[in-house]
This record gives C-alpha cells, sequence and structure tokens, in this order.
C-alpha cells in the first residue's frame, strides 16, 4: 500500500483564510497609511520636473520644379523604420549635444554638471565609496551624460515622425534645449548636405576634364582605323563590299535564269528540227516575222492547189508548179528555224559566259566582305567605347552644372523639418502627487492583504480536513492503559542539584505504590496524570509555550514508553505546528505507530547516503506530523556516519517548527549530538522505578539539569480528523 501524502488530506478553508484580513485589518491599514504617508511626502516634496517637446518630420523635400531633370519622386527610397532609427540616433548623438551644451552654456548650470552645487549627503557617499566622484569624469562628460538622462529621442509609431523630449525642472529651458536640438539637426543635415555637394563639385570637375581628353582620343582612333581599313559605307549604313556583294549576287541569279531559259527553247527548237516535227508549237519561231510570212505563203500555195486539183489532174504543170513553191517554203521555213537554233545557242553561251563572270566577282567580294566584317567589328567596339565615355561625360557635366548652380544659389532642401513649434510647459510631468498616492496606496494594500493570506497558509490555520478522504483499515495500535491512582501534586522545583531529582523520583514512586480509590462510577472524573512531573498535554503545552525547536525523548523502560514522544508530536501538530519526529530505536517503536509498515526507508538509509530527506520524510497516518523511520539499512554502516546527525538535525529543524527524537533507552553521551539551541529533555516513563530513577540521576549529573518527566499512562486522544483512522 501506498503512502498517502498528509497535504492530499486537507483543502484550503476560505472562510478561514480570508477571516485572517479582518483580524489583522488594523495592522493592514497602519501599514497601508504609512506608506501612503511616505508616498505623498515624497510626491510633495520632489522637484518638479517640466518635458518639452519638438517634433520633426523625416522625409524628401525636393520640389518637383527644383528636382534635377531625368529623375522621379520614385527614384528616392520610401523613409522606412530603419531610417527613422538611424535618424533617431544622429539627433541623440554626443556631436549634435555638444554644439547645444556650447550654445546654451548649460556647463554653467548646477542641473547638468554636479560639481557645482553637490549636496552634503552626495559628498559623504563619495567619502565613503558608495558614489563615483564626479570630479573624475571630465566637465564635458557630465554635461552630456546630463543630457542624456533629460534626452528622450523616439519615433512615432507608424509614421515619419520623430519626437524629442527633454525635461528640466525650468520649462523654458526645457524648451529651449528641445528646440536648439531640433535646430542642430536640421543645421548637421543641411550642412552634410553642403559638404557632399562640394563634394561632388570638387569630385566632377577633374574628372569632366580628363572625360573630355578620352573622348577626343577615342573618337579619333574610330577615325583612324576607319581610314586605315578602307570601310567605305554605301547605302542603309552598310560596308560598301557588302552591299555590292549583295548586288552581284542578285545579277547573278538573274543571268543564270536567262542562261536557263535559252538552254531550254534551243533544245526545243533543236528536237523539232531533228525530228522532222512540225515548229508551229515553238513560240520562238512563231516568233519570228520571216517565217510567219512564209507560213502564210505556204497557207496560201496549199489554198491554191487545193482548188485547182478539183479541175486539174496531179501532173498537171500548174499544180506541180504550186507543188513545188511549196516544197521550197518548208525548207525556207526549216533554214529560218536553224538561224533561230543558232541564235539560242548562241545567247545561252553568251548568259553562260557572263554567269562565269559573275561567279568570280561574287568570290572575289565574298573575300573582301569577310575582311571587312572582321575590321568593322573591331571598329564598332572602337566606336562603342568613345560613345561610352561621351555618354559618362554628358552624365557628369549634367551633375557638375545642377551641383554648381545649387552651391551658388545656396540653395540644399533637407529631408527633415521641424513639424511643430516647441511650446514651453506649463504644468510638471513629475511628479503627479495623485497617481503616486494612490498607487502607493493600491499598491500597499494588495502587498499586505497578500502577505496576510500566505502567512495564513504557510501558518496551516487556512487549512481544513478534506472531505472525502478515505483509508484503509491497518492493524490498531494498542496504546498504555489509563490507571486509577491517586492524583500527585508537583514538586517544587527549588534546586537542581541531585537531592532534589532523587526526591522527585522517591515521590513519583511513592505516589505509585499508594492505592488507588475506587473511582466514582456514577460521573467519572477526568484523568490527570499521577506519575511523574506532567502529562502528554502539558509537555505539549510547554513546547509550545517555550518555542522549543526540538524535543528529545529518552525512554528508559523500552518500546512502550516510545509512544509518549509520538503522542506528544501529534499533539503540538494537532495545535498547527510543523512537527517532525524522528526514530532512533532499535526497533522503531516510535515510528511503527505512525506508519503502515516498517519497511519505508529512514534515518539509517540516509546516514548510509542510500537516500535523500525527500525519500525518508513520511506522513503520520492520524495527524499533520511528519515521520522518519528508523529505516531499511544496515545499522552498522549507518552508525559509521553519525557524525553527520547534527548536520541532519539543524537541515531538519529549519524545516520544521518542532523535531521531536524518540532516542529509546539512550544515556547523556548518546544524546549529545542531537542537542542544539531551543532544545528541551523528556524522560518517558510509565512506572516510578528504579530503573527511571537512575536514568533521571546520570542525566541530571551529565548536564542536563532540566530533564522534564512525562508519561502517557492515562492519555486519551482527541477524535482524528475525518478521514482519518484512530490509533487507539
Amino acid at each position: 500500500m501506498s503512502v498517502q501524502s498528509a497535504a492530499a488530506d486537507v483543502d484550503v478553508d476560505l472562510r478561514q483564510l480570508f477571516a485572517s484580513l479582518a483580524r489583522n485589518w488594523l495592522g493592514i491599514v497602519l501599514v497601508t497609511l504609512v506608506v501612503t504617508g511616505l508616498a505623498f511626502a515624497f510626491a510633495w516634496l520632489a522637484t518638479p520636473q517640466y518635458k518639452a517637446v519638438a517634433k520633426l518630420e523625416i522625409g524628401p523635400r525636393e520640389s518637383v520644379f527644383t528636382r534635377p531633370a531625368g529623375s522621379t519622386s520614385d527614384d528616392k527610397p520610401a523613409t522606412d523604420e530603419e531610417a527613422v532609427a538611424t535618424e533617431v540616433q544622429i539627433i541623440s548623438s554626443p556631436d549634435i549635444l555638444k554644439k547645444v551644451a556650447s550654445d546654451l552654456n548649460l556647463e554653467k548650470l548646477p542641473e547638468f554638471d554636479e560639481t557645482l552645487k553637490m549636496s552634503a549627503l552626495s559628498r559623504a557617499l563619495v567619502l565613503v565609496g558608495l558614489k563615483s566622484d564626479p570630479f573624475d569624469i571630465p566637465p564635458e562628460e557630465r554635461v552630456l551624460n546630463a543630457m542624456h538622462d533629460k534626452l528622450n529621442v523616439y519615433g512615432v509609431e507608424k509614421s515619419r515622425v520623430i519626437a524629442v523630449e527633454f525635461s528640466s525642472r525650468d520649462p523654458k529651458l526645457a524648451a529651449q534645449v528641445a528646440d536648439a536640438i531640433a535646430q542642430a539637426y536640421l543645421a548637421s543635415k543641411s550642412n552634410a548636405k553642403k559638404e557632399s555637394n562640394t563634394a561632388a563639385t570638387g569630385f566632377l570637375g577633374p574628372e569632366i576634364t580628363d572625360l573630355q581628353n578620352r573622348v577626343k582620343e577615342a573618337e579619333a582612333e574610330v577615325a583612324a582605323y576607319r581610314g586605315q581599313s578602307d570601310l567605305l559605307m554605301g547605302g542603309n549604313n552598310s560596308v560598301l563590299a557588302t552591299q555590292q556583294l549583295s548586288e552581284l549576287s542578285t545579277e547573278l541569279s538573274r543571268v543564270r535564269a536567262n542562261r536557263a531559259a535559252a538552254e531550254a527553247t534551243a533544245d526545243s527548237v533543236r528536237k523539232a528540227l531533228q525530228n522532222g516535227g512540225t515548229l508551229d508549237s515553238v513560240p520562238e519561231v512563231l516568233s519570228s516575222e520571216l517565217i510567219q510570212r512564209l507560213l502564210e505563203r505556204q497557207v496560201e500555195l496549199r489554198t491554191n492547189i487545193a482548188d485547182l486539183s478539183t479541175t486539174l489532174l496531179d501532173n498537171h504543170p500548174r499544180i506541180r508548179a504550186l507543188k513545188s513553191q511549196l516544197a521550197d517554203l518548208g525548207g525556207q521555213i526549216r533554214n529560218e528555224a536553224q538561224k533561230i537554233l543558232k541564235g539560242l545557242t548562241t545567247q545561252a553561251q553568251t548568259a553562260k559566259a557572263r554567269e562565269d563572270q559573275l561567279v568570280e566577282e561574287v568570290n572575289q567580294l565574298k573575300a573582301a566582305s569577310a575582311r571587312a566584317g572582321e575590321q568593322q567589328v573591331q571598329l564598332d567596339a572602337l566606336q562603342r567605347d568613345a560613345n561610352a565615355q561621351r555618354q559618362q561625360l554628358e552624365s557628369y557635366m549634367a551633375s557638375y552644372r545642377e551641383a554648381a548652380s545649387r552651391a551658388d544659389r545656396n540653395y540644399l532642401p533637407v529631408d527633415a523639418r521641424l513639424l511643430s513649434k516647441v511650446q514651453v510647459p506649463t504644468e510638471p510631468y513629475f511628479p503627479k502627487i495623485g497617481p503616486i498616492t494612490g498607487a502607493a496606496a493600491a499598491a500597499s494594500l494588495l502587498l499586505m492583504a497578500i502577505g496576510t493570506l500566505l502567512k495564513e497558509l504557510f501558518s496551516g490555520r487556512a487549512m481544513r480536513p478534506a472531505a472525502g478522504a478515505r483509508f484503509e483499515p491497518i492493524e490498531q495500535v494498542a496504546m498504555p492503559v489509563a490507571r486509577t491512582e491517586p492524583t500527585v501534586a508537583e514538586a517544587e522545583d527549588e534546586d537542581n542539584d541531585d537531592s532534589v531529582a532523587e526526591d522527585r523520583i522517591g515521590q513519583g514512586a511513592a505516589m505509585v505504590a499508594a492505592p488507588a480509590e475506587p473511582a466514582e462510577s456514577e460521573s467519572p472524573q477526568p484523568w490527570q496524570s499521577r506519575l511523574g512531573e506532567i502529562d502528554v498535554d502539558k509537555a505539549a503545552e510547554k513546547l509550545i509555550a517555550s518555542g522549543a525547536a526540538r524535543a528529545i525523548f529518552i525512554s528508559p523502560e523500552g518500546d512502550e514508553a516510545a509512544a509518549t514522544a509520538v503522542l506528544v508530536a501529534r499533539e503540538v501538530s494537532d495545535a498547527g505546528l510543523r512537527v517532525l519526529l524522528l526514530d532512533l530505536t532499535a526497533s522503531g517503536a516510535a515510528s511503527r505507530p505512525m506508519l503502515e509498515s516498517g519497511l519505508f526507508p529512514g534515518i539509517t538509509n540516509l546516514l548510509a547516503s542510500e537516500a535523500q530527506f525527500s525519500d525518508v520524510i513520511h506522513p503520520d497516518l492520524y495527524s499533520d506530523a511528519h515521520v522518519v523511520p528508523v529505516g531499511t539499512a544496515d545499522p552498522v554502516r549507518a552508525m559509521r556516519a553519525a557524525d553527520r546527525l547534527p548536520i541532519i538535525m539543524q537541515s531538519l529543524t529549519t524545516a520544521y517548527d518542532l523535531v521531536v527524537v524518540e532516542c529509546g533507552p539512550a544515556d547523556a553521551q548518546g544524546i549529545s549530538r542531537l542537542v542544539g539551541d531551543g532544545t528541551e529533555v523528556f524522560l518517558s516513563m510509565l512506572e516510578a522505578d528504579d530503573e527511571v530513577t537512575q536514568a533521571a540521576v546520570k542525566l541530571i549529573e551529565n548536564g542536563y539539569p532540566d530533564v522534564t518527566l512525562v508519561t502517557p499512562v492515562g492519555h486519551e486522544p482527541g477524535n482524528p480528523l475525518p478521514g482519518r483512522r484512530s490509533a487507539a
């Protein structure tokens, strides 16, 4: 079964928690009033500070009429957040602040130089070393440090406006410094533009002269190369050789076409003559006038022969004469065709000769054009270089004229302007008596309330048992049975010597031996301790009243008497204190009634370095107390580290209000490691016998005269918390 923490069995009692505010209202109110009064006095006596604000707009101020030719508003980049942040750093730079401090003679004002009027408190702090000596800092740096502390430069969100805030005891001085910083910034921007313009004109003048010479040289090289290479320009801005090549190529194509046409015509005429076919279908033959007349005469003769054939026979002389004439005409036509064929052949040969001539000329022009192309590439390179230098020269000359004209007219617009004129503040921004006093009152009231609630929580008074907590039944632990001996009167403690202690123990023993009076059956009387000096309740009251941090219990009678330490620890825990019981008995008699098992790690495991504090501290099953059992480690090994017990006791005492140690039948030497500041030593007893008497005497003899006898006999534990199991 797992160990259940006591913290899991309680809830926060909100009613009890907030009731602590009502119980402690007087202290809360007093502290709140004191803090409020101090805040009011501080705000009333504090030196008022005035704050003046100057606003600057960052952006291009160039007019559309004065903008350089060829440039537009888009050429200038928009002012972004980084640009505004850069201008903020420039405004708060030491150069501008130094100029303002010099112009306004701020080094003569005690507000900016502490050395002019040091207070006695400041001098005392410097003497004791709690404050640096202002005389060790140069005067100029002292003024700059003071100005930095009073200056606040920031960019207004989502705008191109920069605010320059300056605070001072003097409202007029605050306005003067803020305005002076803004004007100094504008002047620095103007001076920067002037310097840039002067540097530009100083650079462009010699550069233009040099460029003019280089342009002349480049253009001269272009003209010289064109003359050396004989690159004559024809129409369409092309080289003459290239243009001629193009024209000859066109002529060659035409000649080739004519030659091909002549050869084709001559071939058709030749085939007609060779085959004996008619020549009427050859256009070149028909185009001849002579052949046309012969053909007409041939047609006429054929007509006459046909007419005469109707009346005359074929052998008639006239018919034979006409046929003879017709044959002569055919021969003449073929002769004329032969002439035309010769003409066509001659024409084709002429065209072929012209073609060969043109081919030779084209080949020559191709070589010339190739050479001209290479020369043209070199010429173009020289021309490009000359053009580039001329363009650069023209650009430099335009810029130089622009810069020179602006310098002559002293027109250099700054990319910033004063958006609003600085106003002299009429009300101080610090101190605000009302807000400071109200904030102090609210904060002190809130902190006191929180502190009171936390104190109530940590004390445990605001805790109540958790509803519905359930536990498994365990074996009940038997406690000593109440006796019915007569009431024992407390002995007067006048001396602390050995005889007094023996008398006390003797009296206790005699009282134990006295006969017991029968108890009243009708109305039983409340039980009172009849052994020793006090009972469990009185021992708990003594520990609470004395504020003891440690309670050492010695049980000479063995394990049964160890129940005293358990009962006292539970009584003190029920009173609201944080209690821990440390079981140093050999058998674990003190921790067994408080835990579910004897197998939990404990003090022996801690001494043997087998566990940590969080592993050996366990909750009591019947109270809010905690317990450290004997443990499961080897006792011999654990006792080798017994020298660590004082350190362990000191740590436990720091964490708990009371540490109860059950030492069993130990002696004075055995408990020496456990005793410290605020320690109470108790001797547990069940019966006042010789064993108890001897143990008490030895403790008194060995330096523990204030030993207290306590008995658990007759103690009746109160009702356990809801959900807890009874140990009786």
